[in-house]
This record gives structure tokens, sequence and C-alpha cells, in this order.
């Protein structure tokens, strides 16, 4: 159950703060509901039982239409309205502090909301069935693509407001270590905002002018360039204030410490350095890039795995340290010491073992040979449902039992629900990922539907039944703890007087400020990161760019 105590809180947020972050989980976990009913509609197509004709009455129109709505709503807007809010309490919590310009971070907000009211009419319309890549010539609607560049721009100045509220933290405490979780999260927003330039580009000087009829035809090829500039990046932005939780809250919760700040801080800083220049190897069957720089974005992904193994390293160790803190023996015997009641912690261990798997099927994608046979096979989506809707979606529902808790003064209800809830959805995953790893070796491409296609050999038919039992198992273990979330934000039953759910900040075994300085100076990582960009993308933009073909005719999708 979520963690309460009788002590006065370090520094407790206000009235208006809980109630602005409160907002941000609002519509991050009405997407998350909405976008998740899809999932086992083509889970369940794949097994062979199209529910979607029966969604016809409901303005669901086709497969692609719900695969689209499910992409967008989980991946794009869950995770960043939930990223800004758990954001939001890390810096304000870990500046000790109130935001700069609270102004600015609410002005940054509301644009979200209002991208996201644009983007959605259209989808809901099925006048942007492009998928969650929307790769032209699919053509959307210019609306869609005004209120996607609404949501980025949003969450760009909430960013802004961070910055801000770092700055005036830093002109006060001139010679302190930044605190990790708002160093981390700092880190996290600045990678966003380097990454997000190629999607902008995209949108604004391609997308744009080509949906409102400017231009006549586009080029695909520099589409996909800028699209994936973006689009491999995205996965660190999900992923990072994982890590936020996972080395800087996490081992507070098992009553144990951060194993090394500087292990922690350099990890973050690796992540900034790398996370971008590697979007080449998407596009290792794209005739249109030199084989020479798909050969240094692989080289380049695999060294981003090194960070990785640094934060897998850090993070069993400080969950050893806490462990064995509660009495924990052994070589192993340890894990069993960890607080597995605890539906926040246990949602998060799952989460990492989870990623384990989805670690290795990444090194698999890098790897040019192997990526022939993988490209485009339903190995892929396999793959990231180990990412995105493991190791990012779990570990934030595991985040929301104290994070709301915490906002709204009010114990987490049934945490066995939320503990059954956690197991359902981690074994249904195991079960749906390594069916689709499977099949896509076999062949099946993703996509598409597969279920009543006729070029289904008989061999795909069991891997695709265990597709659709794991994303059933899935949507059933997330609507439980959707349900927790939601009855303990909306119940009347408020925690005892004079008790409270802090936000579980840990401590370092060592002392931060013994980290050295370099550790915790931006300039040298900052102009590292562009140096990189810049080499990795730089040639091949300038050559794609004046060798432009905006050709390529409007498909209707």
């Amino acid at each position: 159950m979520a963690e309460t105590t009788t002590k006065t809180p370090v520094y407790a947020l206000t009235r208006e703060e809980r109630r602005f972050v409160g907002l941000h989980l609002v519509f991050a976990f009405a997407a998350l509901t909405i976008g998740s009913l899809f999932g086992p509609l083509q889970a369940l197509e794949h097994a062979g039982l199209d529910l979607y004709p029966t969604l016809e009455k409901f303005g669901i129109q086709s497969y692609y239409q719900g695969l689209t709505l499910h992409g967008v709503l989980n991946a794009l807007v869950w995770t960043t309205f939930f990223i800004t809010g758990f954001l939001t309490v890390a810096i304000i919590r870990g500046f000790q502090r109130r935001l700069a310009y609270p102004g600015l971070n609410q002005f940054g907000f509301w644009t979200m909301v209002v991208g996201l009211l644009m983007a959605a009419v259209p989808l809901l319309l099925n006048k942007a069935t492009v998928l969650f890549t929307f790769y032209p010539p699919m053509q959307a609607s210019t609306w869609f693509y005004l209120g996607l560049t609404l949501v980025v721009v949003g969450s760009w100045i909430e960013g802004w407001g961070f910055y801000a509220t770092y700055w005036q933290w830093r002109k006060d405490n001139p010679k302190t270590r930044t605190p990790f979780i708002a160093f981390a999260s700092l880190i996290t927003m600045v990678m966003w905002q380097i990454a997000t330039l190629g999607v902008a580009a995209e949108i604004l000087g391609l997308l744009l002018p080509w949906s409102m009829g400017l231009t006549d035809g586009i080029d695909p090829q520099l589409s996909r360039t800028f699209f994936w500039f973006t689009g491999h990046p995205l996965v660190y932005f999900w992923l990072l204030p994982a890590y936020v939780s996972w080395y800087g809250m996490l081992p507070k919760q098992v009553d144990g410490k951060l194993f090394s700040d500087s292990l922690a801080r350099l990890a973050f800083w690796l992540f900034l350095l790398l996370s971008v220049p590697l979007g080449f190897h998407h596009q290792f069957v794209d005739p249109g890039v030199p084989a020479g720089w798909k050969y240094v974005h692989a080289i380049l992904t695999f060294s981003v795995f090194f960070p990785s193994l640094l934060t897998f390293f850090t993070v069993i160790a400080s969950l050893e340290y806490g462990a064995r803190q509660r009495g924990g023996k052994g070589r192993f015997g340890w894990i069993r010491a960890l607080p597995w009641s605890n539906p926040s912690v246990t949602a998060q261990l799952l989460a990492g073992i989870l990623f384990v798997f989805g670690g290795i099927g990444g090194l698999a994608n890098a790897a040019y040979n192997v990526n022939l046979v993988l490209h485009n096979t339903a190995w892929v989506p396999g793959h990231f449902h180990l990412t995105v809707a493991s190791a990012v979606t779990l570990s934030f529902i595991g985040i929301s039992f104290w994070l709301v808790p915490h906002l709204t003064h009010k114990p987490l209800w049934q945490p066995k629900v939320a503990l059954a809830g956690v197991w359902t959805y981690f074994v249904g995953m195991l079960i749906f990922s390594n069916a689709m790893h499977t099949v896509g070796l076999l062949g099946a491409p993703r996509r598409t539907t597969l279920g009543l296609a006729p070029y289904v050999p008989a061999e795909w038919s069991g891997y695709l039944w265990r597709v659709g039992f794991g994303g059933s198992l899935m949507w059933i273990g997330i609507m439980a703890t959707i349900v927790v979330v939601a009855v303990t934000a909306f119940r009347k039953k408020e925690l005892p007087e004079g008790e409270f759910v802090d936000v579980p900040v840990a401590e370092s075994i060592e002392d931060p400020q013994r980290t050295p300085v370099w550790l915790d100076s931006w300039k040298p990582w900052l102009v590292g990161t562009a140096v990189l960009v810049l080499l990795a993308y730089g040639p091949q933009l300038i050559d794609q760019i004046f060798g432009m073909s905006a050709t390529s005719p409007r498909i209707a999708p």
C-alpha cells in the first residue's frame, strides 16, 4: 500500500500545485483508458476474432483507425501529460521551492490541452488515420498536424518553466550540487526539446504546407528522416522519467539509498549525449540513406546501451542495499526481502524485469543484418510493447500509486486489487510479447490485420492465439490499476489527521557534494550533444534537403 507518515513533510506542494499536477494526470489517464480499449481489439483480431465491425456505429470505421487511436493516445498523449505532471512534482520537491513562473507552466499545460482537442477531432472522424508514425504520402487533416504541434510546444513551455526554476535556485545555491531528482528531470526536458526539433521541422516545413494545399507533393524520404530524428529519442523521453523514479525514489520505497550519485548523473548525461544521433537505424532499408551513415548510427545505437547497463547496475545495487537493510540474506535471498506487497514497488520491479527483455530486443533491432529480417515484422511491436507499454507504463502506474495519494491526501484504494492488476498485466505482457516476437521471426508483418488474412500459414495460428490471450490479460490488468487510481482520486475517505503520503526521495550513500563538479556542469555536455547531433545528421540532412524531390502525391488513408 502507499506509504504514509506523520512527520512534517520536507516540502509540501500547495493546494494549487497539487491541483495543477492532478489535471495532468486526469488527461493522461483519460488517454490511457481510451487508448487501451483498442489494444485487446487488435490483439483479438490477430487471434481471429475481429470486433471492429461492431464499432462502426460508434464511429470507428476500421482496424487502422483503432490502431492510430491506440498509438497516438497511449504513446504520445498518455506519456506526455503524465511526464510533464510528474516532473513538475520532481522539480518542486527536488529544489524545495515553488515554480519560478507558475503562470508559464499553466500556459504550457493548456496549450497541450488545446492541441490534444484539435488532434482528437480528426482522429475520431477518421480524418487522421495515418498511424502513430503518420508517414507521408498518407495525409491527415491539417488540424491533426496543428494539434500535435501544440502538444509538443506546450511541453516545451512547461520545460522552460522548469529551467527558470533551476536558474532561480542556482542563483541562491551557486556551489551546491543540483538535487538529483530535479537534475534528472531537467536533463529529460532538455533531451526532449532537442529531439523534437526533427518532428517540428517535419510538420512545420513539410506536412502542414502540404496538407493545406500550398505544395502539390511531398518527399517521403526527407519526412521519414525528420521523423526518426525524433522517433527514437522519444523512447528516452518516455524512459527517463521512469529512471528518475528508479534511481531517485524507488530506493527510498525499499528502505534503501541511491548506490551512487555519480553513476546516476553520468548515466543521465550519456542519455542526453547519445539519445538523438541514432535515428538512421530505423531507416536501414531506406535506399535514400547511404550505408555509411547507417553504420554510424548503428554504432551510436549500440553505444546508448552503455548508460542502460549503468542504470541496470546502479538500480540493482540500490535495491540490494535496501533489501539487506530489511534483513535480506544470501546472494539472491535479498530479493525476497523487497516489499513485494507494495503495489507501487512491485509495479516498478516488474517493469524493470520486462525492460531487460526489451533492451535485448533493441540490440537485435540495431544490428543491420538482423534488422533486415526483423524490419516491419510483428517482432517490432513485440519489442516496443516491452518498452513504452511495460518499462514506461507500468512504472508510471507504480508512481501513481503514491503520487495520487500524495496529491489528494487520500489512502490508496484496495492495494491488493492494484497488486493483482500489476501481476496480471505482467503475465499478459510476457505471453503477448513472446508470441509477437516469435511470429515476427516467422515473417508475420506489422501494421496490418492478421487474424483473417488469406496469406497466414497454419504455423502462425498458435502464436496469434497467444497474442489475443496475452493482450486481453494486459487489458484486464491495466483497467484494474486505472480503477484503483480513479477511485483513490475521487473517493471521500481521507488520511487520518496528521498523516500524509510524501514524495519518496532517496538519499545517496555518499554525500552528493562529493560528486565531481563536471557531473553537475551543463556546458560541456550541451556542447558535446550539439556537436554529435550535427556530425551525425548535418551532412545527410543538407544532402536530403538540397536534393529534395517533393513529387509524391497525397494518398487518402
